[in-house]
């Protein structure tokens, strides 16, 4: 091994450069909002559950975190528990500020709309859980209400990693809460329900019924946090374009899943996904609380070597086909502290392959906390080296 790795070498200056300009685009261009597979996050059409007649009382622990509740028999007639968990379901409106060109300054336009749920009520304040995706990059937020009642939200958090945001409207609006159910005792064949606004607010709390397709499904995206592997509901239940941040619900009227995403691809339907109730409530706890989600930060940017065009590639050695190549370094950082830099290619953590960059992020976020320190294994100019890294907070970025 240390035979070949002594024949590495880099090649000029001059190719390092350009790889080091390719890099810094990269590393600027490779966040975005696309979703792979043809997956596509359902904003609006343009661009782009329930509840057994449950009191109108949050469920929460004695710390005030909404918490799942079993499911519950019930012999109340599934219209009835459609028709009281519909007035939970909120219109979701995406304003952004454009230029008009026909007079001086700019003006609230609406970029998207999507579905929300109201979770909570305390004091005289509204919580609603919907996609990041829904709301990302609003200027203002408009809420429609069941009862055609339109008010102005303000995001409490967002986590685009998991596509969940935290909504709060400055009032307890005339309608019910919907409780979170356990996701976790899904079982493929269980009768399900999605409400939500498909193709805009005219269709306003649409319901469609069907089954879970599949528990457990993983989908790769790609987000403005980047890339992801999202653990997911399968549904046959229709969801379109307006449906996404609706509910997924039980015959409880409980809510076991946010709609988020479908297979859009031609010749394929009732390929629906939605984010478990159980993977929502520890980021919704936490949004409420903070504002954001605290996770395990190095602080590099990171692109796959096959993200990398193969004329580049020359320019590295040649036994390393798999890693993570270091794209930017947050000088604030510890990976900064610890000499980490744009071009240095990660090979390993604490004994884990990085084969690709989602590799190191899925390590962080599953196995390790904020104050770990951890062993990275990276080359360098042909050269295999290590370094010792205490994980940081992203929170201490903001």
């Amino acid at each position: 091994m240390n035979e070949q790795e002594s024949r590495f070498e880099m090649k000029q200056e001059k190719g390092k450069s350009k790889l080091k300009g390719f890099l810094m685009t990269l590393s600027a261009g490779v966040i975005g909002s696309a979703l792979t597979l043809t997956v596509t996050p359902h904003l609006d059409y343009f661009n782009q559950e329930t509840s057994a007649l449950y009191q109108d009382t949050e469920v929460k622990s004695s710390e005030g975190e909404v918490l799942p509740v079993a499911q519950m028999s019930t012999t109340t007639s599934l219209a009835d528990t459609i028709e009281y968990a519909s007035q939970a379901i909120v219109g979701i409106v995406n304003l952004q500020q454009q230029q008009n060109q026909f007079r001086q300054g700019s003006e609230a336009v609406e970029n998207g709309t999507g579905s929300g749920v109201i979770f909570k009520k305390a004091d005289e304040e509204t919580y609603i859980v919907t996609n990041n995706h829904v709301i990302e990059g609003a200027n203002e937020i408009e809420v429609s209400l069941h009862n055609g009642k339109k008010v102005s939200a303000e995001i409490i958090g967002t986590d685009p990693l998991t596509d969940i945001a935290v909504l709060k409207i400055h009032e307890n609006v005339d309608a019910p809460i919907l409780e979170f159910g356990d996701s976790s005792i899904l079982r493929t064949g269980d009768q399900v329900l999605a409400i939500g606004n498909p193709l805009g607010l005219d269709l306003s709390r649409t319901v469609t019924q069907g089954i879970v397709s599949g528990v457990e499904r993983t989908i790769a995206l790609t987000t403005s946090a980047g890339e992801w592997d999202l653990n997911v509901i399968q549904t046959d239940a229709a969801i379109n374009p307006g449906n996404s941040g609706g509910a997924l619900i039980n015959t409880a009227g409980q809510v076991i899943g946010i709609n988020s995403l479908k297979i859009s691809e031609n010749g394929i339907e009732g390929l629906g996904f939605a984010i478990p109730s159980n993977e929502v409530l520890p980021i919704i706890n936490e949004l409420i609380k903070s504002g954001q989600v605290a996770r395990p930060y190095v602080g590099v940017g990171l692109a796959s070597l096959e993200e990398i065009p193969p004329f580049y590639l020359q320019q590295l050695p040649s036994l390393v086909t798999q890693g993570a190549i270091v794209t930017s370094v947050d000088p604030n950082s510890a990976a900064a502290e610890v000499g980490l830099q744009v071009e240095d290619i990660l090979v390993s953590i604490e004994g884990e392959a990085i084969n690709r960059s989602i590799d190191l992020r899925k390590y962080l976020y599953t196995k390790y906390s904020i104050g770990d320190k951890v062993k990275i294994e990276f080359y360098r100019q042909g050269e295999l080296k290590s370094v010792d890294l205490s994980l940081t907070s992203n929170q201490l970025l903001n």
